[in-house]
Order: C-alpha cells, then sequence, then structure tokens
C-alpha cells in the first residue's frame, strides 16, 4: 500500500508499531457489517462497528460492538456512568469525530472519547474495525487495539 493511500488509522498503527492487516472491499453504502464480516470470509462476531453516542451531561462517548449486536443503551449508560445515552446525529459524526459513517474507527478520532468495546473482543486474538474510510477494515490483535484505544471491556449489547 502507498503511503498517500494510508488513512489516520493505519498511519497511527504504523507510528506505535503495531501490526496489521488491511482488507480491502468494494465501498456500497447498503452493505451492512454483517455483509461485510460476509466479504471478507470472516465470523461476524470478530467485526466490530464503532458507534458514537452522547450522555445527559453532554459528554461523548464512543461504543465498540460485534456488527451482529444492537448496541443496549441502558447497558452503555449504566457502562459509562450516565443516566441516559443517545445515538449522536449522523450530521453530527465527521465534525466530531474526523469520520464518515461507514468509516468511523476507534483509532484516530479528532478527540479521544473514553471508549467501551464489547467484552467478547476480549476472548479473540484478532479482531477487524474499521480501517478510517468505507471500504477498508483492519484487522489487528485485541489486547493492541484495546491497550492504545484505552478501551473499556464491558457487557454492551441487548439480549
Amino acid at each position: 500500500m502507498k503511503a498517500n493511500d494510508k488513512t489516520n488509522v493505519m498511519r497511527i498503527l504504523d507510528s506505535k508499531k503495531i501490526a496489521y492487516e488491511v482488507h480491502t472491499y468494494d465501498a456500497d453504502p447498503a452493505l451492512t457489517g454483517e455483509d461485510i464480516a460476509k466479504i471478507l470470509g470472516e465470523d461476524p462476531d470478530k467485526v466490530f462497528k464503532t458507534l458514537v453516542t452522547t450522555g445527559k451531561t453532554g459528554a461523548y462517548y464512543v461504543f465498540v460492538v460485534p456488527v451482529p449486536g444492537e448496541l443496549n443503551l441502558k447497558k452503555a449508560a449504566k457502562a459509562a456512568g450516565e443516566k441516559s445515552i443517545a445515538m449522536i446525529k449522523q450530521k453530527d459524526l465527521l465534525p466530531l469525530t474526523g469520520y464518515v459513517h461507514g468509516g468511523c474507527s476507534p483509532v484516530g478520532m479528532k478527540k479521544q472519547f473514553k471508549t467501551f468495546i464489547h467484552e467478547t473482543a476480549c476472548g479473540y486474538d484478532k479482531i477487524f474495525v474499521s480501517g478510517g474510510r468505507v471500504g477498508a477494515q483492519i484487522e489487528v490483535e485485541a489486547d493492541k487495539l484495546i491497550s492504545l484505544v484505552g478501551c473499556i471491556p464491558a457487557d454492551i449489547i441487548g439480549e
């Protein structure tokens, strides 16, 4: 991959000397996370989506959950120590994080927000997260990603 093809995610991982593998696919906005897992030939539970929320206090939080899972807002609020949590509006994602919908990664946001990752991530050697743009996924060691971002493992998805 040429240097100018690299995203901020890749540059940050390179600078921290964290090994990763880039997986690309056609950037179709109709694709779901589960579709992307199928394209990659991976277990959907190892492919994680990044969701950005705001708490009742006005603080922002990031939740990284397996693509088949749905963020449980009550569990998310409890993990964050908030009375309630709501998803941010899609139009606010780019100005807040620097990422577009479908390309949001827990690595390299404009500002580092308190980040929670579903506890199942700790059971995998490697997981997939967005590479920082639509059409790119990064495969990285789960513990290295958790450490780099400062993710807090938590039970945050619905039953």
